[in-house]
């Protein structure tokens, strides 16, 4: 199994509709699959899902105008409604919001994130990587977005169809990975969701103009934000759902993150930390494998980090655990390490202790910023 690629270009209603097009079956595979987790998770039809997600039309249209662009050119592509697929980018504020209210449950959640930085690399180049962990039926939607937009830089993104961005490396030299999290601020209220200021880190031409958006935007979601540039730098944004947005600056070695707040100004209630504490282990394993105390970290070495099973299934490469309903099994969907400073993916589509890693060259499509 190897996730498609699809490759657009052009204005942003332009964009959605090639996607739209070129991902029509996983687009409306997404949306059949989530039809069937919003009933799991939150209780809700899809016309009240619909509903809902109409509720950020606005929001994401003063805050980014383009994406609510390509969110029409989506749907128009794959043939389904604009509240489809405004449903589908609201997918983490719909259903979190749910867990947030109700703490005891469980929760899908996701991933394990890395940065290593020139001095903790054999080559000396800049790696951005992560484990995405999700529902399984993220294995049939999951695509290889590649991005050349008319106006900022281009880039690409591992996410499920329909979705605008997830992790991602741009022509700026700019690489995105990324971590759900959960507070007590997590009630749905409308705002800039997640998977937009995600596609907004992605269309920004510098770090410092990817950390001050995630300040200045309305957030919808908590999240975690890991951002790096072929320059050497790192910055770890948390954010708290229509509160803070706290800012870790990484300037040398390894940093790792997984699904729980770790600032030490965060004043809220993790309700991720509670659903999901093997994100404490899978964070310290991680680290543990890639402590920048030993010798320079290679791409194999990496590879194999992301293939750890300590503290399986719950563990750094993700398996189904069979004592959870089907409905809420989770595993890793894809691994990718980015390297920025070569502009080169090494994609595992799905599980990477069983699937090989494939290397995908994007130094000449990533050349120049538009």
């Amino acid at each position: 199994m190897s996730y498609p690629h699809v490759r657009v270009s052009g204005t942003a209603v332009e964009r959605g509709r090639s996607y739209g097009e070129q991902a029509r079956e996983r687009v409306h595979r997404s949306l059949a699959a989530y039809e069937r987790v919003f009933a799991h998770y939150a209780g809700l039809e899809w016309a009240d899902v619909r509903a809902q997600a109409a509720r950020f039309a606005e929001p994401i249209g003063s805050a980014c105008p383009r994406a609510m662009d390509e969110i029409t050119g989506i749907a128009q592509g794959a043939g389904v409604e604009v509240e489809d697929v405004l449903a589908l980018n609201v997918r983490t504020e719909t259903m979190f919001a749910a867990k947030a209210r109700h703490a005891s449950e469980t929760i899908a959640i996701e991933c394990t994130a890395f940065v290593a930085l020139p001095d903790a690399t054999a080559d000396g180049h800049v790696l951005a990587g992560q484990n995405w962990d999700w529902l399984l039926h993220s294995y049939e939607t999951v695509v290889v977005l590649e991005c050349e937009p008319v106006e900022g830089p281009a880039f690409v993104t591992v996410v499920e169809a329909g979705l605008l961005a997830k992790t991602g490396m741009n022509a700026a030299g700019l690489g995105l990975v990324t971590n759900s999290l959960v507070s007590d601020a997590d009630l749905g209220e409308p705002g800039v969701p997640y998977h937009v200021a995600l596609r907004a880190c992605l269309d920004s031409s510098a770090i410092e103009e990817a950390v001050e958006t995630l300040h200045r935007f309305p957030r919808a979601a908590s999240a975690n934000y890991l951002l790096a540039d072929d320059k050497g730098r790192a910055a770890d944004v948390e954010v708290d759902a229509g509160r803070a947005a706290l800012v870790t600056w990484v300037s040398s070695g390894v940093f790792v993150h997984a699904n729980h707040f770790c600032a030490a100004d965060f004043h809220g209630h993790d309700v991720g930390l509670a659903l999901v504490p093997d994100s404490l282990i899978r964070q310290m394993r991680l680290g543990d494998l890639l402590d920048e105390g030993r010798s320079p970290i290679s791409i194999e070495e990496l590879q194999q980090a992301l293939s750890d099973h300590a503290n399986y299934p719950e563990s750094v490469c993700a398996h189904a655990s069979p004592d959870l309903p089907v409905s809420e099994r989770t595993a890793t969907a894809a691994s990718v390490i980015w390297d920025l400073t070569a502009r080169r993916l090494w994609l595992a589509d799905g599980n990477p202790c069983t699937s090989p890693y494939r290397d995908v060259d994007y130094s000449g499509f990533l050349a120049r910023l538009r």
